[in-house]
C-alpha cells in the first residue's frame, strides 16, 4: 500500500487546523531542554510515549498538518509527492530510539497515533503499544478477533475485508481451522476506537508520572485527552513537535525541535546505543 493511504478515507471536513507555521527553538535551547528532558525519564518510574505523524517524516511518509501536510496540501487542492510505501519505509532515529528505551525500561508503554507499522519494524513489541487508528501490517478476523502480523501492507483501509482468510489452525485436523475473513484495522474518520487499545492507552495515560508527546499536532479525539490524564493524576507533561498544539499549557517541559535531533540529544545524555 503507498503512503497516500489518506485518499481511501471516506470524505471528512473537520480535519482541524492545518497549515500552521513551524517555530524552531534556538539550538542552544533544545541541547538545554533536551538533556532536561533526560534528566525526567531517569527520574520518572512509569513513562508513557505518545507518538504522532512527526516521528515519521524523515522516512519519507508526510505528516497532515503540517507546512506540506497532507490535509494542508489538500485544502490548497494539491498533494503530496510521495516516494516511499509502507512497505518499504524504514524506522526514523526516533523509531530506534524509543525501541531501545522500551528495551532498558526507560519508557513503559507507547500510545501511537500513526498507521505506518514503523515501531513494529523497529523491534518494538505490540504488547506494550496501543495503535489508535490501526496498523497497515496487521489484519484482524471477524470471526475469531484474532489479530496477524503481515510481512506487507494490507490493501484495503477502513475496518474492510482484506481477501485473505484467517490463518488460525489449532490442531491437526481442517475442522479446527478458523476460516474466518481477515479485515484490516485501520480506522476510517468516524469508526469506534477498538476497545482493548483505548484502555491501554487511558489505564497507562494515568498511570504515568511522566507523559511525552512527539510530533503530534494533538488536534484528534480523544487521542489529545490521554496525555492530561497524565497531568490530572500530577504526573508530567512534555511536547517536542514544530508546531504549537492545544495542551501547551499543559505542557512542564515544551520543546520546538524536529524529534530525532531531540532524541539523539536526549539518548546521548542516557548513553544509549541507538543503531
Amino acid at each position: 500500500m503507498s503512503c497516500d493511504y489518506a485518499e481511501g478515507l471516506s470524505p471528512y471536513e473537520n480535519k482541524g487546523e492545518v497549515g500552521m507555521p513551524e517555530i524552531y527553538d534556538e539550538t542552544d535551547s533544545v541541547n538545554k531542554k533536551a538533556r532536561r528532558l533526560a534528566a525526567m525519564i531517569k527520574e520518572s518510574s512509569y513513562t508513557v510515549l505518545h507518538t504522532g505523524a512527526g516521528i515519521s517524516t524523515s522516512s519519507g511518509i508526510p505528516d497532515f498538518r503540517g507546512p506540506k501536510g497532507v490535509w494542508t496540501l489538500e485544502k490548497l487542492g494539491e498533494k503530496p509527492s510521495v516516494n516511499v510505501s509502507f512497505d518499504t519505509a524504514r524506522p526514523t532515529y526516533t523509531h530506534k530510539a524509543i525501541n531501545k528505551l522500551v528495551q532498558l525500561n526507560y519508557v513503559n508503554f507507547v500510545v501511537n497515533q500513526n498507521i505506518d507499522g514503523l515501531h513494529l519494524k523497529a523491534g518494538t513489541s505490540t504488547e506494550v503499544i496501543a495503535d489508535m487508528h490501526g496498523n497497515v501490517f496487521i489484519e484482524q478476523c471477524h470471526k475469531c478477533r484474532r489479530k496477524f502480523i503481515r510481512e506487507t501492507s494490507v490493501p484495503t483501509v477502513g475496518l474492510k475485508f482484506t481477501g485473505n482468510k484467517c490463518p488460525f489452525f489449532s490442531g491437526n485436523s481442517e475442522k479446527l481451522r478458523c476460516r474466518g475473513k481477515m479485515k484490516d484495522t485501520i480506522l476510517d474518520w468516524e469508526d469506534e476506537l477498538p476497545n482493548k487499545e483505548l484502555n491501554n492507552a487511558v489505564t497507562n495515560s494515568k498511570k504515568a508520572e511522566l507523559s511525552i508527546c512527539l510530533g503530534s499536532s494533538l488536534q484528534i479525539l480523544p487521542c489529545n485527552e490521554f496525555p492530561k490524564l497524565t497531568k490530572k493524576n500530577r504526573g508530567k507533561l512534555v511536547i517536542v513537535n514544530l508546531q504549537r498544539t492545544p495542551l501547551d499549557k499543559f505542557a512542564d517541559l515544551q520543546i520546538f525541535g524536529k524529534v530525532d535531533e531531540v532524541m539523539k540529544i536526549v539518548n546521548d545524555e542516557l548513553n544509549l546505543d541507538v543503531s
